[in-house]
């Protein structure tokens, strides 16, 4: 029997192995990612100055500002998954919510469709709730430890 587990302990942490891997190779991709972000941000800024529509130029820069916090908000979690070896929902639900004004900023741009305006609404009015009950649930099992330590 000591054989078996020994077996199934290497095979788990085979896996575990793997997993981290993977998640090396991720943070590494996202890190790239946001650079790149940063320099296409950068760009963009110059070019708001050489733009005859201004305003579409800031709505480019805000655009691409917010994929670079997205990237960010990723390459947090998986930061966040190294230090703590648990997956954090919060800068999930943080990327999920700046995905959601990102899509409110074309909404002046495109013409959309009145259900598309109402369910993007619902999404971030749901993403708010998750955010702020997690929150609540992260302080109450936060306090609690501290009260048993």
């Amino acid at each position: 029997m000591a054989i078996k587990n020994h077996h199934i302990n290497t095979i788990i942490s085979a896996l575990s192995n793997v997993t981290l891997g993977i998640y090396l190779a991720i943070a590494i991709a996202l890190s790239i990612l946001a650079i790149l972000s940063l320099y296409d941000v950068a760009l963009l800024i110059l070019e708001v100055f050489t733009t005859k529509n201004t305003t579409l130029g800031v709505l480019a820069v805000l655009h691409a500002l917010l994929v670079t916090i997205i990237i960010i908000e990723l390459l947090d979690t998986v930061t966040l998954y190294f230090k703590t070896n648990r997956l954090q929902v919060t800068p999930i639900l943080i990327a999920a919510m700046t995905a959601m004004v990102r899509r409110i900023l074309t909404f002046g741009v495109e013409p959309v469709e009145a259900a598309d305006v109402a369910l993007t609404i619902v999404a971030i009015l749901v993403l708010t709730i998750a955010i702020v009950y997690i929150g609540k649930q992260e302080r109450r099992f936060g306090s609690d430890r501290a009260e048993g330590e």
